[in-house]
């Protein structure tokens, strides 16, 4: 194992980078609109298979195609939380009953998208090779489609993170996650935030989608164990937290890592075990506090 660990270190960053951005989307859908949206893996394989078909139809490189997907990701983020969840906001009598009518509708996408992806690409395996060629770093040789990857979603994750702690938007997430009756009394139109985060974080899926498909085969259908890591991520991080949930992340990843090096086919049994000790000893996670990037 030794004589891998530095594999073992570049595979873990790379798969948690990826996790990070899952986690962070999902984590501002949550942490400031109080969306438990279970439907985020299909997000997220809406993304890859998107890029699947850009890259072997049209030819369109997927790094291109973070210029395409994220923006359309957003928009139709963007008008799910304008029309389903805000409707389901005004009709709600307080916020706990929000939170699950919420979660029974996000139910209800996994079915919907579902159902569009497998009528569109079906059920089977899909793959692409892109930039497989490997480098050489340390004597160590890596592919580098997995090391722009990796790139790819540490810029991203810092940027992001610079944008919540330094923008004034940023400023008004922070601010209605928090409390959102004194934000909307200091100007902030609460509404627009929770429409931009919610497209904010179903932009992020689909750019951890891009990444994914670089690297892995991918098929409709499989969402759910995305979504699953998603939510791990995020409860290891805390509920909301922007900083936890990316470093949640890269914690996860190299966990992966290394539970892959001993059995690959024992990696969600360590998702699933990660999340009930959480429950049992450390339900607040590694910093327990909402949106905060600090």
């Amino acid at each position: 194992m030794l004589q891998n660990l530095p594999d073992i270190l570049v595979t873990g960053l790379i798969l948690g980078g990826i996790y990070a951005l899952i986690a962070v989307g999902l984590s501002l859908q949550y942490g400031v609109g109080r969306v438990l949206n279970v439907s985020h893996g299909e997000f997220i394989l809406l993304g890859a298979l998107s890029t699947y078909t850009l890259y072997t139809k049209l030819g369109i490189s997927p790094i291109i195609a973070i210029a395409i997907i994220p923006p359309v990701l957003f928009i139709i983020g963007y008008i799910l939380d304008r029309t389903l969840y805000n409707y389901l906001r005004k009709k709600a009598p307080n916020a706990d009953a929000f939170s699950g009518t919420s979660l029974l509708a996000s139910f209800g996408l996994i079915f919907v998208i579902q159902n569009l992806m497998l009528l569109i690409w079906d059920a089977n395996l899909k793959g692409y090779s892109y930039l497989n060629h490997s480098v050489s770093i340390l004597g160590s040789l890596y592919g580098l489609n997995r090391l722009l990857a990796l790139a790819v979603a540490v810029g991203v994750s810092v940027i992001f993170y610079l944008f919540i702690r330094f923008t004034r938007l940023g400023k008004a997430i922070r601010s209605a996650a928090e409390d959102p009756n004194t934000a909307q009394i200091m100007a902030v139109n609460v509404k627009q935030v929770l429409a931009i985060c919610f497209g904010l974080g179903s932009a992020l899926a689909g750019l951890a989608g891009i990444l994914y498909s670089m690297m892995f085969e991918l098929a409709a259908g499989k969402g759910i164990e995305l979504t699953i890591v998603a939510i791990v991520v995020v409860v290891f991080g805390g509920l909301g937290s922007i900083t936890g949930s990316l470093i949640g992340g890269f914690v996860l990843g190299l966990v992966t890592s290394v539970v892959n090096f001993i059995d690959p086919s024992l990696s969600l049994v360590a998702f699933y075990l990660i999340f009930i000790l959480l429950l049992l000893f450390k339900p607040s996670g590694i910093s327990g506090r909402k949106i905060h990037a600090d």
